[in-house]
């Protein structure tokens, strides 16, 4: 009975190994921008003979298009690619050409495909920094640090006065009272509530692994109290402005500085007598009529 069950076994596993299957070597690929790569596929004799085999890309935004169409490379890669056998020959890679190509095979019915992810190496440039000079106590504030051209994307480190800040500030004894939150990710280095103790000169560093390390310039960062004394004395200004700008206008008025509008005489209409008038003594004259 145990014979059985063994035999059956081992026909189990070679029926699993026996279908048709697509693979590569090189599902993960790095290569410096500008230099060349291969990208590898490999199918099963199930496909036959006259198997059809096609590579599609997509971008890191999702967009797709072909590298390979009817066994020739498309019009936008035919300069610098090749085809031989099932796989692909890129004679100069460049950022552009970050994301997933994917070896697709067809025939005898059957369809299988293969990934390979290509990260193309970019070193980073010094990042885009945005660090405020001045800051008020018990505010919020973000200081921001992006780079566009590293690749693969760039993390991010952020210093104070020349000390790098650690990532989780609770965990280190000196941090402990630390108030910012840091995302190496995007760059963020964000105060919800700044006190004096955050004050210093602040930069930030990105890093991948395709070159050194980038920083921007050192910006002095001041967290200062809200000058309410300030406010109250540009108050008081603003209100005696407007007092003497009333005062003048009361002023010229009264002097005659400016200009007024002249009364309009009061016309009484008096309609004429249908008999007569008054002459200028104030005698009744009698006005000449029609006699039949």
């Amino acid at each position: 009975m145990s014979s059985l069950i063994s035999c059956f076994m081992l026909i189990s596993v070679f029926t699993g190994v026996s279908g048709f299957s697509v693979t590569t070597d090189t599902p993960n690929v790095q290569v410096k921008e500008n230099e060349g790569a291969d990208l590898k596929c490999s199918y099963s004799a199930d496909f036959g003979s006259d198997a059809r085999v096609e590579w599609k890309f997509s971008d890191l935004k999702g967009s797709q298009t072909y590298v390979v169409f009817n066994g020739k490379p498309t019009t936008p890669y035919s300069s610098r690619v090749t085809t031989y056998g099932s796989n692909l020959r890129f004679s100069k890679m460049t950022r552009n050409d970050n994301g997933v190509y994917d070896c697709e095979v067809s025939g005898n019915g059957k369809f299988g495909e293969a990934r390979v992810k290509v990260t193309v190496l970019v070193p980073p440039s010094p990042p885009l920094c945005r660090i405020p000079n001045s800051v008020t106590t018990g505010k919020s504030t973000i200081l921001s640090c992006h780079d566009n051209d590293g690749s693969p994307p760039p993390q991010y480190k952020w210093y104070k006065n020349g000390v790098l800040l650690p990532a989780d500030p609770s965990k280190i004894a000196g941090f402990k009272n630390a108030t910012y939150q840091l995302n190496a990710v995007n760059g963020n280095l964000e105060f919800r509530s700044a006190t004096k103790m955050d004050s210093g000169q602040y930069y930030c560093e990105a890093f991948n692994i395709a070159g050194p390390p980038q920083r921007c310039k050192s910006v002095n960062m001041e967290v200062r109290d809200l000058n309410t004394g300030g406010i109250v004395a540009a108050v008081i200004v603003v209100l005696l402005l407007l007092a003497l700008l009333g005062f003048g206008i009361w002023y010229a008025n009264k002097k005659g500085y400016l200009p007024r509008d002249k009364p309009k005489p009061n016309v009484v209409y008096q309609p004429p007598s249908l008999y007569g008038g008054e002459d200028e003594d104030g005698d009744f004259k009698q006005k000449s009529s029609f006699v039949v």
